[in-house]
């Protein structure tokens, strides 16, 4: 691996609330100048993003439902549909935590089901965002079984904005990866995002069978690379 193909794994995300128009400017700027994957940033921003990105091959990827997951099925199906109609070339979307805690497997296979078959519909690729500092193994397992029948494109360890009990990370592991890993094999990609700010933590992920890494210091990542 280079240094190209190291940026070329980084979603490059910008997700808080308070930022302005001119920090998503320099966001695809910066995305652009770097080779990164895709700029990561919320679905009402689409549009600017990608008229800044102009025919850059870089993509936006708008997320959904996020970063609670807590809307309906309907509310996510819309939101993909406009994320993509201005301009998304992947959506991350966030199940539904609720119905995952309250053992109703069905509705989460219907919504990763919904979801995915209308970024397939749209041509845009689909990740799911587990938010796994809130799920037991069993429950991770459970997801990644359903993920294997429905085929989006990646899962996805975290939003990085989870709130868990003192001594749980909020983002992304190297046993979650490991986990995710194992169950899903080569049938769907895996994206690490959440807490990861470092070259050696990227590295990491990426050795552990992630194929993607969500982070907002991709620079950092790029530079701190040895070829």
């Amino acid at each position: 691996m280079n240094k190209s193909q190291l940026a070329n794994t980084l979603d490059h995300t910008l997700l808080r609330a308070n930022i302005t128009r001119e920090d998503l400017t320099e966001l695809c700027r910066t995305a652009m100048r770097w080779g990164f994957h895709s700029v990561a940033i919320n679905s009402a921003v689409v549009s600017l993003c990608r008229e800044t990105l102009g025919d850059s091959p870089v993509v936006c990827d708008a997320t959904v439902g996020f970063p609670l997951g807590q809307t309906s099925v309907e509310s996510k199906v819309f939101e993909t549909r406009d994320a993509i109609k201005n301009g998304a070339g992947e959506i991350d979307y966030v199940v539904d935590l609720v119905a995952i805690k309250s053992g109703d497997w069905a509705y989460v296979e219907d919504e990763m089901y919904r979801i995915t078959s209308t970024c397939r519909e749209l041509g845009a690729g689909c990740k799911v965002i587990f938010e796994t500092c809130y799920l037991t193994d069993e429950e991770k397992e459970r997801l990644c079984e359903i993920a294997c029948r429905v085929h989006p494109t990646f899962i996805k360890t975290s939003t990085g904005f989870g709130t868990p009990a003192p001594g749980v990370p909020n983002g992304a592991t190297i046993e979650d990866i490991w986990l995710m890993k194992r169950c899903v094999g080569d049938e769907v990609l895996i994206k690490a995002s959440g807490g990861i700010r470092t070259t050696e933590q990227a590295l990491n992920m990426l050795e552990a069978g992630a194929s993607r890494i969500g982070t907002s210091n991709g620079v950092a990542i790029v530079e701190g690379f040895v070829e």
